[in-house]
């Protein structure tokens, strides 16, 4: 390949490219790659290389090889190295490379242990070879889970601090147990801090989602530093509300309005009312106060009464529940009066777990989970204000 003193980094990624054609992304990709950790770290220490800038925090101090399994080949990369920084400040390490890699490892490892516990089908078995990256031995993989474990357990046990919305939900997912196939709940909590920015508190993986499941995972939560929680937000399944009478009786629960609008579907009688019980139900929701709420309510119920007994008492007894966020600061409650926030991380979950199928084991699901959580709630937290907090 020719080389030139004025080559940029897209010009070079466009000669390897044009030379040796799509076997060649491998290396396109660590061209690219190299560049951008280069940059970053020129960033971090306030200079690029030999550039000299009294405000430098340290010096750059040469590159580290580094071969990169990815869904391209391997790639070779030069990870930059930093020295004589100033101090008070920590060491440098790329935030591309600790993006999205635990992830990646905790799918590559769950494939691996579904090879190694023979439960493996041809569809797994080519994606192992092609994308794990590392020799499919019962010794590998117990050195590679052995080093993510304790990395998504650090973050599972983190010091937390004061939580002023909590949202939880559940999905399930399948794996092996006891020989059989079974749906295993896969518990998750978001907390809006006192800052507004939002934070994945935590993950659990259960067989169930009985009382006795929820209320472990909510007292751990607690047993961090949880604290200051004012509102919850939830569906209305009978082991989570047991367990947040027993675990949280300071705080107001919301039941979720998108769970309410399924459920009223129920008491439906017709298939034609649907629709309109639909939109009727909107309304309610939809309200500006508490007080307009109830009067649409009570609206709702003297409609359905003679048509449809059974909807408008349960709406009675239960939409009310789905009324608690009107407590809130008026721009807090659009995002607080569902549990929809959990919808992203469920989607982000569903995509890696759906490649697995089927998990071998509770430790491999959770595994996954947290590596993926972990990844979304680093974004959160380091993103913008999800909340206004000086709203009052």
């Amino acid at each position: 390949m020719t080389h030139h003193k004025d080559d940029t980094t897209i010009s070079r990624v466009m000669e390897t490219l044009i030379e040796n054609g799509m076997e060649s992304m491998g290396e396109a990709f660590g061209i690219l790659y190299n560049a951008a950790m280069e940059i970053e770290r020129s960033e971090f220490l306030g200079a690029g290389r030999y550039e000299r800038n009294e405000n430098r925090i340290g010096r750059a101090n040469g590159f580290k090889s580094k071969t990169m399994s990815t869904r391209v080949g391997k790639v070779a990369l030069n990870i930059p190295q930093v020295r004589d920084l100033a101090d008070g400040i920590e060491g440098f390490y790329p935030q591309s490379l600790t993006r999205g890699v635990r992830s990646e490892r905790a799918l590559k490892l769950a494939l691996a242990e579904m090879y190694i516990h023979g439960v493996s089908t041809r569809k797994v078995t080519k994606i192992t070879e092609k994308l794990c990256g590392l020799e499919v031995t019962s010794m590998e993989v117990s050195r590679a889970t052995k080093l993510l474990d304790e990395e998504v357990k650090a973050w599972r046990d983190r010091p937390l601090g004061k939580t002023r919305y909590l949202i939880l939900d559940a999905r399930y997912e399948k794996i092996r147990h006891g020989g059989s196939v079974i749906d295993c709940a896969v518990l998750v909590a978001i907390g809006v801090t006192k800052g507004g920015k939002r934070s994945v508190l935590g993950t659990s993986v259960a067989l169930s989602e009985a009382e006795v499941h929820w209320r472990k995972f909510i007292t751990s939560l607690k047993e961090r530093g949880m604290h200051g929680v004012e509102m919850i937000v939830s569906d209305a399944h009978e082991g989570l509300k047991k367990a947040l009478t027993s675990t949280l009786t300071g705080s107001t629960w919301q039941r979720c309005q998108c769970h309410l609008q399924r459920n009223a579907q129920r008491y439906v009688p017709k298939v034609s009312m649907r629709a309109k019980v639909a939109s009727d139900l909107r309304k309610v929701f939809a309200a500006g106060t508490r007080s307009e709420a109830d009067e649409e309510l009570e609206h709702f119920v003297r409609v359905y009464q003679k048509t449809a007994p059974r909807l408008a008492e349960w709406a009675e007894e239960n939409v009310p529940e789905g009324l608690n966020v009107f407590a809130l600061p008026q721009a807090h409650q659009k995002r607080m009066r569902t549990s929809n926030n959990i919808e992203r991380l469920n989607k982000e979950i569903k995509r890696r777990a759906r490649v697995a199928t089927l998990f071998p084991n509770e430790e491999s699901l959770l595994r996954l989970v947290s590596a993926v959580l972990a990844e979304i709630s680093e974004e959160w937290e380091t993103g913008k204000v999800y909340l206004n907090m000086e709203t009052e």
